[in-house]
């Protein structure tokens, strides 16, 4: 059996499809191999079943609960992941998935107080570990708040109706649902919250504030999600050529290093913080050559048409030009 992608080599089987709001699905997947995971890990995705193209995806299942592997997706205009996970994936066809990833998960801490904290569909991870907590360690204190944007985005949302949580919106006044976002004194109200290990995922901005809110209230332990997409290794080696015209220089690296580490070696100033396509910091445009990304966080639609990627998550496949 050839496998499609270096980078994903286990078969998944689709058993069926659910949608869980206009925009997001999940894919209920049959593993035909043992697939180790813990609960909020992610997984890259083989996109197309071709060598060139993968995204990374939580895995919203849980392990030692959930029935069927899982992941949730939320259909994004011209995002050639989800796009083809979405519209051209159907029950019976087969995905190639990668290793399990990630360090944003509950099961290797000992705390046994917790906040979990979502965003839109930042909720996947954040679902996994709430039942794997519940199964798994009964006797936790867990809480849990989810924002959304409207009640008709809430993901899992029959789930959701058993499960204690603080629902967010920011539109409407449904009963049972409080109106707004996230504020300190929504933070402030959970009890203990200083004794309290935080884990939150949603869009890179909301994890920013979530964090800030938190610790602001005393909680030291806080955990965010981050993707990271590991470069193909080239056989043979190889370089690339770089070009910068702020000022104009010609400069080459070797193939396999991301974006922003071939500007690093090479002296070009470029801000930098997570390192792993969440915070946005070192938004760069490019304006010639061929490249993949891992994350677009914090980009809007027009800066990606634009050419603009995070550095840290932009694997250059061709020599480049930069503005």
């Amino acid at each position: 059996m050839t496998i499609p992608n270096p980078r994903c080599p286990h078969r998944m089987q689709v058993h069926h499809i659910i949608q869980e709001t206009p925009d997001v699905y999940t894919l209920a997947l049959i593993c035909h191999d043992f697939y180790p995971y813990k609960p909020g890990q992610y997984a890259l995705v083989s996109i197309g079943n071709t060598p060139d193209t993968v995204r990374a995806y939580s895995l919203s299942s849980t392990p030692g609960v959930s029935p069927f592997l899982s992941l949730t997706i939320r259909r994004i205009e011209n995002g050639t992941g989800s796009q083809w996970l979405t519209r051209e994936v159907h029950s019976g066809d087969e995905l190639w998935l990668s290793e399990a990833q990630g360090d944003f998960t509950c099961a290797d801490k000992s705390a046994h107080s917790w906040l979990l904290v979502a965003g839109g569909c930042g909720v996947t991870p954040i679902m996994s570990m709430y039942r794997w907590l519940q199964a798994k360690r009964p006797e936790d204190d867990v809480q849990v708040i989810y924002c959304v944007r409207s009640e008709q985005d809430i993901i899992f949302a029959g789930e959701w109706q058993t499960v204690p949580v603080t629902l967010v919106a920011e539109q409407g006044t449904q009963e049972g649902i409080l109106s707004g976002r996230i504020t300190a004194t929504l933070i402030n109200s959970v009890p203990n919250i200083a004794g309290r290990t935080v884990m939150t995922c949603g869009p890179a901005p909301f994890m920013t504030l979530v964090e800030s809110l938190a610790r602001e209230a005393g909680a030291t332990e806080v955990h965010k999600e981050a993707f990271f997409i590991p470069p193909i290794k080239q056989p043979g080696g190889g370089k690339l050529t770089f070009t910068t015209h702020s000022p104009l220089r010609n400069f080459q690296a070797p193939v396999g290093l991301s974006l922003l580490e071939v500007l690093e070696q090479n002296q070009v100033a470029v801000n930098s913080a997570c390192r792993a396509g969440v915070c946005g910091c070192c938004k760069t445009r490019i304006t010639k050559g061929k490249y993949q990304v891992s994350s677009t966080a914090t980009l809007t639609e027009q800066e990606i048409a634009e050419g603009y990627v995070l550095a840290c998550a932009c694997q250059p496949q061709s020599d480049l030009e930069l503005a």
